[in-house]
């Protein structure tokens, strides 16, 4: 696949590569020059944290969920 540099130093990277790599809006790509060759690399915008945040308690008050963890229940 090819790109073709625009007067601004832009390129419109090819919609299957897109798709493929999940290249959605807003997606920020670092970019790195490696042996003459242009790499770059999609950014984790998401903190690992928040993907887990909340997972432990579901379905359960957070009195009851506290209680437990003292030894109260």
């Amino acid at each position: 696949m090819r790109a073709v540099v625009s007067e601004r130093g832009q390129i419109t990277i090819p919609q299957a590569l897109r798709e493929s790599l999940g290249i959605r809006v807003g997606a920020v790509l670092d970019f790195t020059l490696e042996q003459g060759r242009l790499v770059a690399v999609k950014e984790m915008t998401s903190d690992p944290v928040d993907a887990v945040r909340g997972c432990l308690g579901r379905g359960r008050k957070t009195d009851d969920f506290m209680a437990a963890l003292r030894g109260e229940e």
